[in-house]
C-alpha cells in the first residue's frame, strides 16, 4: 500500500483521490472548501480542509510523509506553484502537478514537478491506474477499468503452481502467458511466451502476463 496526497479537490482531483483509496491505498484529501471535504470525508483515509499552501498545516497531517502528492489546483496557479515548490521542499518523493496548457506545464516541470498532467488529455481513472500500478513492466487497457498487465514474479509467487495460488478465486484475475528469459532460435527476441501450465512451479525471473479488473490488479502484490 502507498500513500498518497490529492491536494484540490475540483473534478480531476475528487475522482482521483476517490479512486486511489477504492483501490485500496492510504489518501490524504486536501481542500480549502469545507463543502468539498464533507463530500469526500468517507471514501478516503483522511479529509483535510485547509489552505494547500500551509507548510505547517501540511505538515502537521503528515502530507510531508506520503509516497505521491498530487498537486489538483486548477484554478489559482500561483497556489499551485508555490504548493508543488513546498512538497519537493518537504521531501516528497513525488510530486505531481496538474496543468491546463503546454506553457503552465513547462513552469511547473522547471520549479520540480516530477511529472505534469493535463485532465483534458488523461482522464482521473487512467492516473490512478497508473499510479498504484507502477511495479508493472507493462500495461494494456482493454475497456474501461479492465487491463492486461505484464509484470515479474512476485517473491511470495515464487516456485508454487497455479493450482496452488487459485488466482481466480484468491485475486479475482487470470494469468494468460508466461514469458521466460529464453534465447528462441531464429528469433531475436529473448523471451520466450507460452500459455501458463497449471502445474509449473512460476520462476524468479518468470514475467506474467495477466488480466482482470484495474481494481483487482492493483492489489497484486509487487
Amino acid at each position: 500500500m502507498q500513500r498518497f496526497a490529492v491536494l484540490g479537490l475540483g473534478r480531476f482531483g475528487m475522482s482521483l483521490a476517490r479512486q486511489l483509496h477504492a483501490a485500496g491505498q492510504e489518501v490524504i484529501a486536501v481542500d480549502s472548501d469545507l463543502e468539498l471535504i464533507e463530500h469526500i470525508r468517507d471514501e478516503v483515509t483522511l479529509a483535510v480542509a485547509m489552505n494547500c499552501t500551509d507548510e505547517a498545516a501540511l505538515k502537521a497531517h503528515k502530507v510531508d510523509e506520503v509516497d505521491v502528492a498530487i498537486v489538483s489546483i486548477g484554478d489559482d496557479f500561483e497556489a499551485a506553484t508555490l504548493a508543488t515548490v513546498m512538497l519537493k521542499q518537504l521531501g516528497v518523493k513525488r510530486v505531481i502537478s496538474r496543468a491546463v496548457s503546454p506553457m503552465l506545464a513547462r513552469i511547473l516541470t522547471r520549479i520540480g514537478a516530477d511529472e505534469v498532467v493535463n485532465p483534458e488529455d488523461e482522464s482521473a481513472d487512467r492516473w490512478a491506474a497508473r499510479l498504484v500500478m507502477s511495479h508493472f513492466l507493462n500495461q494494456v487497457v482493454l475497456g474501461h477499468d479492465f487491463s492486461v498487465v505484464e509484470l515479474i514474479t512476485p517473491e511470495q509467487w515464487v516456485g508454487k503452481t497455479l493450482i496452488e495460488l487459485d488466482l481466480r478465486r484468491s485475486a479475482n484475475v487470470n494469468l494468460v502467458a508466461i514469458k521466460s528469459h529464453e534465447q528462441v532460435v531464429g528469433s531475436p527476441d529473448r523471451w520466450q511466451t507460452r500459455l501458463p501450465g497449471v502445474d509449473e512451479p512460476l520462476k524468479a525471473d518468470d514475467s506474467l502476463v495477466i488480466v482482470g479488473s484495474d481494481e483487482d490488479l492493483a492489489r497484486l502484490p509487487g
